[in-house]
This record gives structure tokens, sequence and C-alpha cells, in this order.
């Protein structure tokens, strides 16, 4: 399967592409924006990932999922994911977590197992245990924000949580991890103003398109795979 990472290596290197073997991350949310981001981890060259949804496939899910096909619909979304993962690379590994992160199950997770984790889930509850817990663990941790009722994925920026502006759930976010002591979290943001949803009154199911919440996922995975090749070469 070396053939698959050739390219790869011919920009990184075969010793970054080694340490990115060895790496373990964790994804929390295979939607639109965690799908996007496990799919370029195993792209990427991450030889083990450990998945997290409780959900399962819906047609309403296609228009921005990359595990979401018309085949697929009813399937788990972990399921859905390990079937694609390990047809891009049948040599990565794999651990399906069905079921939801929350501070209820967040003791079924032990953390300290992962070098990287992605935080894509929906819940600020679930959002908030994560940079808790990972904190306390110390391991490092990148988030994403609102990708919902956005059309412009140009306007996504990387940067700690407590420089985010314009974003509500930035502002939510900064709120819980200060009253928790939580001085710093990197997340993956939009300054983009919401985009008020076209005919409904239902503001609690947010608008998406095919293109936004995908590139919020590809700036995660590659946040995420910079980070495990400095760390690689700093262990060196």
């Amino acid at each position: 399967m070396d053939e698959i990472f050739e390219r790869t290596a011919r920009l990184i290197g075969k010793g970054a592409l080694a340490t990115l073997k060895k790496a373990h991350v964790a994804v929390f949310g295979l939607g639109g924006v965690g799908g996007a981001a496990a799919e370029a981890l195993v792209r990427g060259g991450v030889g083990t990932l450990s998945l997290f949804d409780g959900d399962k496939v819906s047609l309403s899910n296609i228009n921005r999922q990359f595990f979401a096909t018309v085949n697929t619909v009813g399937m788990s979304k972990t399921a859905a994911a390990t079937e694609r993962l390990k047809s891009l690379n049948p040599d990565v590994k794999l651990f399906e977590n069905c079921f939801f992160y929350t501070p209820e199950t967040a003791d079924e997770v032990d953390l300290s197992q992962f070098d990287y984790i992605i935080d894509a889930v929906d819940m600020v509850t679930a959002k908030i245990e994560l940079a808790v817990r990972s904190k306390a663990a110390g391991i490092p941790i990148i988030s994403c924000m609102g990708t919902g009722n956005k059309l412009d994925p140009t306007q996504f920026e990387v940067c700690d949580i407590f420089k985010t502006s314009v974003c509500p759930l930035c502002r939510v976010m900064r709120k819980e991890l200060k009253d928790r002591g939580i001085k710093g979290l990197k997340v993956v943001y939009s300054k983009e103003q919401p985009i008020k949803p076209i005919g409904t009154d239902d503001v609690r199911t947010p608008a998406s398109i095919s293109f936004v919440p995908p590139v919020a996922g590809l700036i995660l995975a590659g946040e995420v795979i910079k980070e495990l090749i400095k760390s690689g070469e700093a262990e060196k």
C-alpha cells in the first residue's frame, strides 16, 4: 500500500509519513465536518482512528456528509465510515464507538490513549466536556465551531477560542470554558454572519450546503497532521 502515499511522502518525507502511520487520532462526530476530517486523516496517512458517533445515516445527510449515500442510509455512521475508510486504505486501524459522547458517557472513553482529538460534535455540553477532559489528560485537541447557516468557506480561521468573534457558538464556549478555568482551546471557526434559513421557522435545525462543513473538516485534519509531524520531529 506504499504507493497510496507516494506523493504525500514527496511533500512531507518518509520520516513524517512513518510518524503519521503510528499516530492514533480520535474523531468525535462523523457528520459533515467530522466525516471530512476522518477521510482526510486516512488519505493523509494516519494509521489509527477511533470514531465516535451514535447516529445513523439519513437522506438529509447526503447534501454534505462524505459517508452518506443512498446506499448507506440507515447504517450507523461509524459503520458507514469504516466501510468507506477501509476502501481508501485497507491497512488503516479503525475503532468504532457507536454512541454519543456526552458528560454522561465520558467516563467510557480514556482520552489519554490518543495522540490528538478532533471535536466535531454539535452539542455544547459535549464540546465543553471534551475540552476539559482533554486538558486534564494532556492530549491536544482542536474543536470545530458552527458551520451551519454559512455559505462562504473562505471565512474559516484557525485560532484560540478567546480570540474569536461573530460566531454565536464561540461566544457560548468562551463563557463556559472561562467558568471552568480553561484558558485556551484551538478552534476552527467562521467570521461569516449566519444566514437566516429560508422558508422555515425552525431555528433549531441549521441550514447547510455541500461545500462548507467539509472545508472545516479538511482544515481540522490539516492542523492535526501538521501538529503530529511537528511532535514527531521534536521527539527525534
